[in-house]
């Protein structure tokens, strides 16, 4: 190995293990992998070092078309949302739900049409609370539904390239690849990418590098979205635990069953001089001492413990058990908590529970930050993370993907935070129709775009900005909310990790690693190999960023190809479909995160529907990207 290969080496280790200690968003990890490309690059001796061609040209990933198309996704999927053209789809669910098998059939159908042709994680948050709503209509457990559909929309993004980043990186990475082939060729004809050329019965003087269509991975990705969703339907949905099946017990649905807050006792209290234990007891789950508050930090709290004037707890309990047991009891809301109550600009406050989207600017962030752009006419009562109540002052709480936040506060000042926090409302209500008088038009602007990027009239990317463009002229997209509307953690990951995918490349350890993948498989058919890159791809998209993933194992793919004397493109398809396919952790995918919260799914839940389902994937998919991508 060459210096440049062990240092990009350890780089690539250092990302993956920062992406798995999870303690970081996926972005900084990324910014922290390109600085230390760039250090690296320096310390190595800048024009002497092969991780970056072109120091100044280190922040083009963030124009990359891979990266332009993502942004310009998002766009149009959030347009699509507001001229209603969802809400008209939604409305045709309700006669379905009737039927288990037919509910669970109809949401993932819904939901894997809509990933097709917009960012999955869109189109799940979009559906979650139709999904919700008519889990309670059905008095069905909403844990049956919530995971089939998360994993369906997952499917549902690998039918087009739009569908999800993975697609989309793969397609721009095989024009560049195939654009260095051609390069290495023309320079020296012993190489192996002339051998490549040979290989392939593909003429020098002809040969023109291209990505892959708007519907190249239809074949494939369509019929693994069929054979997934049936699955899901017939079988998956009875692979997840009985505990997480709890039906509906009680008119709200989507209240999430124990909170944590802070509670004083006040002079009058009624329950000065009793016993924590018996409490606890007496309270019959309605009401838990967690822990005690003393100078501001949170302490342990006895069981033989009595309760006196001025103390401060953390309490575990369900919003309305709380609010009967403060009339009975005559305790209260922690001070700070309850001077903003008193202070808040309606007399009458309501209280809403909404779920943080992977978009939300909440995530990673603490109470103060959700004051800060509230203006304060918001006040923050609980957090519930999954099913399991999180034992910290809420001032100390950094939010997750996932939480469910109880918020007090007017209803105009709680929808307006729904949309500049970018949360979803559990609150049981009906479907709310957006105005549908444009909702044809923006559909006739997204075919034409789609068609003209089919005919290759236009690039894709270029195609999906013009359509926003005349979102934007129609009104169908406020200008004001263009930026809001886009992922921007996940446009950094990708701006940020390009030029790693790039040192991979450049300095030779893409073939270095096929050449070791080639030596250990000793003679396995090229099938077998095509498997194992699609299982390693999986494999570490269920712990990584899909997109990180895709990033890093298209150049390898690529290169084990060119070393089996193989096309590429079927090679690239098998890192395009196991980088989609993160069905194991709430990690591996943010439409997983998504639903981990109102799921009350634990960790370890998701393997037990997503392994399956993984290993059918792989067993269909192999035969089928050799049939329609030949070796």
């Amino acid at each position: 190995m060459t210096l440049d290969q062990i240092t990009i080496s350890i780089i690539i280790a250092i990302t993956f293990l920062l992406f798995l200690w999870g303690k970081l968003r996926h972005d900084i990890v990324a910014i922290i992998a390109l600085l230390l490309l760039v250090f690296f690059d320096l310390i190595l001796g800048g024009s002497n070092s092969a991780l970056i061609e072109d120091l100044n040209k280190i922040f083009l990933g963030f124009g990359h078309p891979a990266v332009i198309t993502v942004v310009a996704v998002l766009i149009i999927s959030k347009a699509l949302q507001n001229s209603g053209v969802v809400d008209i789809i939604s409305r045709g669910i309700k006669p379905y739900t009737k039927n288990q098998t037919m509910h669970i059939t109809s949401l993932s159908g819904l939901i894997a049409l809509l990933s097709a042709f917009m960012n999955n994680v869109g189109a799940l948050a979009l559906l979650l609370p139709v999904t919700l709503k008519t889990a309670w209509d059905q008095k069905r457990s909403p844990s049956i539904l919530l995971m089939p559909i998360a994993f369906a929309s997952i499917l549902g993004g690998m039918i087009t390239m739009i569908g999800t980043p993975p697609n989309i990186i793969i397609s721009t990475l095989k024009q560049q690849i195939e654009e260095n082939i051609l390069m290495e060729a023309k320079a020296d004809m012993s190489s192996d990418a002339a051998q490549y050329l040979i290989n392939q019965n593909i003429a020098l003087e002809t040969y023109q590098p291209s990505q892959f269509g708007l519907f190249a991975f239809t074949p494939v990705g369509i019929c693994v979205a069929i054979i997934g969703i049936i699955f899901i339907s017939l079988i998956g949905w009875r692979m997840i635990p009985k505990d997480s099946q709890k039906k509906p017990d009680r008119q709200s649905l989507f209240e999430i069953d124990e909170y944590v807050t802070e509670i004083e006792i006040p002079e009058n209290c009624k329950l000065i001089g009793k016993n924590i234990h018996q409490l606890n007891v007496d309270f019959d789950d309605k009401l838990i001492f967690i822990k005690k508050i003393i100078d501001q930090k949170v302490a342990s709290l006895g069981s033989d413990q009595i309760i006196e004037k001025g103390d401060s707890y953390l309490v575990q309990s369900d919003p309305s058990d709380l609010s009967t047991m403060m009339e009975e009891y005559n305790f209260s809301f922690a001070k700070e908590i309850k001077y903003r109550i008193e202070h808040a600009a309606d007399e009458n406050p309501t209280f809403n529970e909404s779920i943080l989207t992977p978009g939300s600017p909440l995530i990673g962030r603490t109470r103060t930050y959700l004051r800060r752009k509230t203006m304060n006419r918001l006040t923050l009562l609980a957090v519930a993370r999954q099913d399991k109540p999180i034992h910290k002052k809420l001032k100390n709480i950094k939010f997750q993907v996932g939480d469910v936040l109880l918020l007090s506060g007017s209803a105009d000042d709680i929808n307006n935070s729904m949309y500049i926090l970018d949360m979803l409302p559990l609150a049981e209500r009906d479907l709310n129709v957006t105005d549908l008088s444009k909702a044809g038009l923006s559909i006739l602007v997204f075919i034409f775009s789609i068609l003209l990027s089919m005919f290759n009239i236009v690039p894709t990317t270029i195609s999906f900005i013009g359509a926003i463009i005349c979102y934007i002229f129609l009104g169908i997209l406020p200008l004001k909310d263009l930026y809001k509307n886009i992922d921007w953690p996940v446009i950094v990951l990708l701006g940020a990790m390009i030029p790693l995918s790039n040192a991979l490349l450049t300095t030779g350890t893409t073939d270095l690693i096929s050449n070791q993948v080639l030596h250990y498989s000793g003679n396995l058919p090229i099938w077998a190999i095509l498997g194992f890159v699609m299982i390693a791809t999986m494999t570490l998209s269920d712990v990584i960023n899909n997109a990180a993933t895709a990033l890093i194992m298209a150049p390898i793919s690529a290169s084990i190809a060119m070393s089996l004397g193989a096309s590429i493109d079927p090679f690239l398809m098998a890192v395009a479909v196991g980088a989609s396919c993160a069905f194991l952790t709430p990690i591996g995918h943010q439409c997983n995160a998504l639903i981990l919260g109102p799921g009350g799914y634990r960790f370890n839940d998701y393997w037990r529907m997503g392994l399956p389902l993984e290993i059918i994937i792989v067993v269909i998919s192999i035969p089928l990207i050799m049939q329609f991508w030949p070796i």
